[in-house]
């Protein structure tokens, strides 16, 4: 038997994330587990941006503003039906690779499953971005769910659901 009680979705705020959000939300629903809402920013902080060999101090206020943001949008994906049924939460983490705080922040908290969208980039795309949720994927302590955008329409909205099943 399958038991979900932790369930991370990754976000970038993109519509694949969305669409990743609409699946973590319904297994939760499902499965009565907690579900966490991560969303990774850059550490500007940690970088030296400049021009042949130039030093470019970043302003600390710069990154705190960028983290209010993230945790602004994360606040606005989170319904009060979400906080009080799914206990939902919203974290923000800092790193320079999002792959490796996503899965960091997955064995912290023993998580049961992540959910995270792709944008399905392949060939010369892939090779130079890379690709966050085939990393996750490769090295995270427990299942990972990656949703395309757009997806098959596997969650339906709770109208039709209750429609479906008179």
């Amino acid at each position: 038997m399958i038991t979900l009680k932790k369930i991370l979705v990754a976000t970038d705020f993109s519509e694949p994330s969305e669409a990743a959000l609409a699946y973590g939300r319904e297994l939760a629903r499902n499965f009565g587990a907690a579900l966490t809402i991560v969303n990774v920013v850059e550490n500007l902080l940690t970088r030296a941006y400049g021009v042949d060999g130039g030093v470019v101090m970043i302003d600390p206020e710069l990154q705190r503003q960028i983290e209010d943001g993230a945790r602004q949008e994360l606040d606005k994906l989170i319904s009060k039906e979400d906080r009080d049924l799914l206990k939902a939460e919203g974290v923000v983490l800092v790193s320079g690779m999002p792959a490796d705080a996503i899965i960091s922040r997955a064995r912290q908290t023993n998580t049961d499953l992540i959910v995270m969208g792709t944008h399905g980039r392949g060939g010369m795309a892939h090779l130079f971005l890379g690709s966050v949720s085939e990393r996750v994927v490769r090295t995270a302590p427990c299942p990972v769910l990656t949703v395309r955008h757009p997806q098959h329409e596997f969650v339906l909205p709770d109208a039709l659901v209750a429609v479906s099943k008179a």
